[in-house]
């Protein structure tokens, strides 16, 4: 498994365009880069690039999603790390070969689809 670079941080957030009216002015920009609807993960998403590197302010789209848990237990603040690796799967296999503790969705699946890739989830 090979880590090529930090791809993104996520924010998760409560309120998503107050949270961009906050962000924006010291992320110099006027909109998000990105602004997504994410169903399956029940999360609204507006990112912005800074460099290489995507910043995501993230809302629950749903009381009973990941990131509206997350909010209750712990508040609003930083909720996931990405890193780009060279084969997603790959990467699983040798995560769970030396124990890391993955998150899988709902339904129980650890690899998941998004556009035109694929992510998990390594609990910290």
């Amino acid at each position: 498994m090979k880590v090529k670079k930090m791809d993104h941080i996520c924010i998760a957030v409560k309120d998503l365009r107050a949270a961009c009216k906050i962000w924006e002015p010291f992320l110099g920009k006027e909109k998000p880069d990105d602004l997504y609807l994410d169903e399956a993960e029940k999360i609204r998403v507006a990112r912005y690039w800074i460099g290489e590197v995507g910043f995501e302010l993230m809302e629950s789209t749903s009381p009973d999603g990941d990131v509206a848990r997350f909010i209750e237990k712990r508040g609003e603040g930083v909720m996931v790390i990405g890193f780009n690796v060279d084969n997603t799967r790959d990467a699983v296999k040798t995560l769970q070969h030396r124990g890391y503790p993955l998150i899988p969705d709902a339904r129980g699946v650890v690899v998941r689809p998004f556009r035109d890739c694929e992510y998990a989830f390594v609990h910290p």
